[in-house]
């Protein structure tokens, strides 16, 4: 069973689909640490609700970037992390974690890579005019959501979709495309080969 801990900025509606998923034993992980950036994300009420451990991270107490993430290392060391799932975590992961969780790091984002990476998925969707968009869940790298992608999910982009529409209905494909891929992982059921991540399957969509 993987020791998974979750990183979350806002309403940690993924980090719930996760924990959830770890209880039922769709996934074989227990969800042992969520932290966050945002000291009043709703995302640490729900894992604490949970009884899951739950840590305040706020960055702009630490001098640097690297004091940061050295706390953070600290956290996830003490709970015995094998597997960090970004939900919704607003910032880029630097070399420190990257190198300690080299393959172990994945993040979930609302668009069919590689389109569409950074902020604002959905409105640049809708802008550039496509009728499909979706998520992703993808390793990250030192790059904007440029890692290897584990599992993907198309959504139908319609006529009269805003952002918040589109977003919505993207968000209803997150949750079990991320439990898919971290429950892969966690059979050690993905595989690389030449760069790309294989095993995860594909849902009928």
């Amino acid at each position: 069973m993987k020791r998974i801990a979750i990183f979350l900025s806002g309403r940690g509606s993924n980090a719930e689909a996760l924990i959830a998923a770890c209880r039922t034993g769709e996934i074989d992980g227990e969800v042992v640490l969520v932290t966050g950036d945002n000291p009043t994300a709703p995302g640490l009420a729900k894992a604490r609700a949970y009884g899951i451990r739950t840590e305040e991270a706020d960055p702009r107490q630490f001098a640097s970037k690297v004091d940061y993430e050295s706390h953070l290392l600290r956290l996830l060391s003490e709970a015995g992390t094998d597997l960090i799932c970004l939900a919704g975590y607003m910032r880029l992961v630097g070399p420190l974690l990257l190198g300690a969780y080299r393959r172990r790091i994945l993040n979930i984002h609302p668009s069919l890579l590689p389109s569409f990476p950074g902020l604002h998925a959905q409105e640049q969707a809708l802008a550039a005019g496509v009728k499909v968009s979706g998520c992703t869940v993808h390793f990250i790298d030192s790059g904007m959501d440029t890692g290897p992608i584990v599992a993907q999910t198309a959504v139908p982009v319609a006529d009269d979709d805003t952002a918040d529409t589109l977003s919505a209905r993207i968000l209803q494909a997150e949750h079990p495309t991320y439990v898919r891929a971290v429950a892969a992982y966690c059979r050690g059921d993905l595989r690389w080969e030449d760069g790309r991540v294989l095993g995860a399957g594909q849902e009928g969509i």
